[in-house]
C-alpha cells in the first residue's frame, strides 16, 4: 500500500508548520473580500491560522495575514474573523 503524503502549511501567527486539516484557511476573494474558507476550496488568495484566537491576535499585531493576502483588513472583518474562530 502506497503511503500518501499530508500536505503542509504554516500558521501566519505562530509560523508552526501543521497538516492542512489542522489549520483554518482565511481568503481573498476575487471581489476582494476576506473570510474564513472552512472547505478548502474557495478561490482566491489564501492564508492559514491555527483555530486559535491567539494565533489571530499575534497575525494582526504582526500584519502577517495583511501581508499574506496582499489587503489591509478592516476592524469589522477582524471581529468577524475572531468570532468564526470561536
Amino acid at each position: 500500500m502506497v503511503q500518501r503524503r499530508v500536505p503542509m502549511r504554516t500558521c501566519v501567527g505562530c509560523r508552526i508548520q501543521r497538516s492542512k486539516k489542522e489549520l483554518v484557511r482565511v481568503v481573498r476573494t476575487p471581489e476582494g473580500d476576506v473570510v474564513i474558507d472552512r472547505t478548502g476550496k474557495k478561490a482566491g488568495r489564501g492564508a492559514y491560522l491555527c483555530p486559535q484566537t491567539e494565533c489571530l491576535e499575534v497575525a494582526r499585531k504582526s500584519k502577517a495575514l495583511e501581508r499574506a493576502l496582499e489587503r489591509e483588513i478592516s476592524p469589522r472583518v477582524w471581529e468577524e474573523l475572531r468570532q468564526g474562530l470561536e
